[in-house]
């Protein structure tokens, strides 16, 4: 008579060690690895290259997630999760990935300390967390690609994404934050780093910064980095990559797929000087992406000199 075996202790999905791909998954199952956790580990580790593609906006969520310091804005939750409001804002004190007032205001972070290879889905993990919880609750930055919500499924597209920009993080604190030692100090602390910044109201994705004793011009644009590059290298050549008198092109990085050129503007130029030429070179940058002749001699060499430009954010 066979003796009754025993049931195999649950492990959970953290403790299964990676293995060869054709072999037995040691999850038990009986399938090959690759089809069990191997594929749960490959999508967990999903990288996406524009991670706010399709959400209102792109290119101010790629500002607010990777250069401004300090803003909000407001969007609202679909009726599948509820129909809140919930603020967006840059960062949260002690780097939380949400918060819950007690007054009731739920708010998200974009910026954050821990990362995985979707932005979006990592700030829907936070935000499903921050749904479900009390007022005066706190949610830790959440790392979670792969499985689950993103943003574009939890969020009504519908409603604008307009950004209000401020000065500091004051607007961390509500009443019941006033006399926590912690918030104030954090507070205090991100105050003194924060550069100071805004947004041209009548030209998408364009923020104006001052760095020490410089001024600059950081462009989010949306187009296809390839396409945009031949257009910036069709300018470049004719010497029309700029935004006025004084300014000078000074190279490109990338923030969430998406291509960012910066200008040294004229020392001492304030964001309303600038608004006007910057207008311009978005209407040359429009017509240069849908012209479709080859780039002449000169324009490649301009596209190299572009492509050579790479900075670094931080």
């Amino acid at each position: 008579m066979s003796r009754r075996q025993k049931p195999k202790p649950k492990v959970s999905d953290a403790e299964i060690p990676e293995v060869g791909p054709r072999e037995p998954c040691p999850c038990g199952s009986g399938k090959r690895y690759k089809v069990c956790h191997g594929k749960k580990k490959r999508a967990a580790n999903t990288f996406v290259p524009r991670p706010f593609e399709g959400l209102p906006s792109e290119v101010d969520w790629v500002a607010l997630r990777e250069i401004v310091p300090a803003a909000t804005a407001t969007v609202r939750t679909t009726e599948e999760y509820g129909g809140e409001e919930i603020m967006i804002a840059t960062v949260l004190p002690m780097a939380y990935g949400a918060l819950h007032r007690m007054t009731g205001e739920k708010i998200l972070a974009l910026q954050t300390t821990v990362s995985s290879g979707d932005a979006s889905r990592d700030a829907a993990a936070a935000l499903e967390k921050i749904l479900e919880s009390e007022p005066g609750a706190t949610i830790p930055a959440q790392s979670m690609a792969g499985v689950g919500p993103r943003l574009q499924d939890m969020l009504d597209l519908e409603q604008p994404f307009d950004v209000e920009l401020h000065e500091g993080f004051d607007f961390w604190l509500a009443d019941e934050d006033d006399s926590n030692p912690e918030v104030r100090a954090s507070l205090e602390r991100a105050n003194e780093s924060v550069i100071p910044t805004k947004r041209l109201p009548n030209v998408e994705g364009a923020y104006w910064c001052r760095i020490g004793d410089r001024e600059h011009l950081r462009w989010v644009l949306p187009e296809e980095e390839e396409k945009l590059l031949d257009a910036m290298a069709r300018l470049h050549a004719k010497r029309e990559l700029h935004v006025g008198p004084g300014t000078k092109f000074i190279g490109t990085f990338r923030a969430c797929g998406l291509v960012v050129p910066v200008w040294d503007l004229e020392p001492g130029a304030e964001a309303e000087e600038i608004e006007d030429d910057v207008s311009t070179l978005r209407t040359k940058l429009t017509e240069a992406l849908e012209t479709e002749e080859p780039l002449t001699d000169d324009e490649r060499r301009a596209r190299a000199g572009i492509v050579s430009r790479q900075l670094t954010l931080r």
